[in-house]
């Protein structure tokens, strides 16, 4: 078989150059998807702003985000690539020696994970749990929150893939979670947007939160009332404690609105989408009593 006929059957290929992993030296060759060949299959876009694709006849399941977090196979330490080398001593100090712990910790979620092998949905999720993991350990130089909420709202779609496929073994209380962890690392992100204790600027590029559509700040502050109304109840028990967590975010997406309304560079799904939700947050707080 030719080496052309070869690649047109695979998803994925290996860089010819080695990655050193700064935490454990570790060499390995990082596993990147091929472009084209019809191997992605675009379906509609989700209300919380995820590109879904459609099985492929040839290629089966095939998702770009396999791919985009950096693995080290032997200590697990997981970053976005633009991220992997830029460790200053303490952080990675702070990771090397919470390396046996990250390996319980996912362990105990997936089973045991080998990253030499071929990325598939369950590495996937991994991937981004590592990421959460590591990005925790890091300084505020590489604005680490935006990059946790990316890596927490990524792992809650792979734990509803990996709930269809496996409706009984409790995925769907990881996937809650880590939605529930996403709208909370969101609204920290917007709050740093304000403040400036992280460069978030730094995030622009990979806020995503898929890979098709970079939705960059307006993502941040659609996802943030996305996820605030529908965790509402877990992140504020209390009826009016809701109505003020409710009352803020309709606030911010009021902005996203008004500015998607007066320019013509702001791009459709997303004006559409915040039109709907902003009239979703008029109905449930004039229901709760609260601004309408």
């Amino acid at each position: 078989m030719s080496q052309a006929a070869a690649q047109s059957k695979k998803v994925s290929f290996r860089a010819k150059e080695s990655t050193v992993c700064p935490i454990c030296d570790e060499n390995h060759q990082k596993e990147q998807m091929f472009q084209g060949g019809g191997r992605l299959i675009a379906g509609k876009l989700a209300q919380d702003l995820r590109r879904l694709y459609e099985k492929n006849r040839k290629f089966g399941r095939v998702s770009p985000l396999d791919y985009v977090m950096s693995v080290c196979p032997r200590c697990l330490y997981s970053s976005f690539p633009k991220d992997w080398n830029s460790l200053n001593p303490a952080d990675n100090e702070a990771i090397r020696m919470a390396t046996d712990s990250r390996r319980s910790y996912i362990e105990k979620i997936l089973g045991p994970l080998d990253f030499t092998q071929d990325r598939q949905i369950v590495l996937g999720a991994a991937s981004y749990l590592l990421g959460m993991d590591c990005y925790q350990l890091r300084g505020a130089s590489v604005a680490p929150t935006p990059k946790k909420a990316v890596c927490a709202i990524r792992a809650a779609w792979y734990f509803s893939d990996l709930h269809d496929e496996f409706p009984h073994i409790g995925y769907d209380k990881i996937r809650d979670f880590l939605y529930q962890k996403a709208a909370v690392i969101y609204g920290y992100t917007l709050e740093l947007m304000q403040n400036g204790n992280e460069p978030v600027d730094q995030a622009a590029g990979m806020l995503g939160p898929d890979t098709d559509n970079n939705w960059g700040f307006d993502g941040v502050i659609y996802l943030n009332a996305f996820l605030t109304k529908k965790f509402k109840d877990q992140m504020a028990p209390k009826p009016e404690d809701q109505v003020l967590l409710l009352s803020r975010a309709k606030r911010t997406l009021a902005r996203l609105y008004g500015s998607g309304k007066a320019s013509k560079g702001k791009p459709g799904p997303i004006v559409e989408m915040t039109r709907e939700l902003y009239d979703e947050y008029n109905a449930i707080l004039e229901a709760m009593g609260g601004e309408k």
